[in-house]
């Protein structure tokens, strides 16, 4: 089997590339997985979790 994963659009196992991004609810400085796009609203990980609690 080959172990070669290019072309399955994932890295499985291998470290994230974490982003800097300030929360829309709170404005707390945060680290999101992906690339933080304008127009969009990002969340730290309190405001995450109390938005899914809903």
């Amino acid at each position: 089997m080959d172990s070669d994963n290019r072309g399955q659009g994932r890295n499985f196992g291998g470290p994230r590339e974490m982003h800097d991004a300030t929360c829309t609810e709170c404005g707390q400085e945060c680290k999101v997985p992906f690339k933080p796009t304008d127009g969009k609203p990002v969340y730290c990980r309190e405001c995450f979790s109390k938005k899914r609690s809903f």
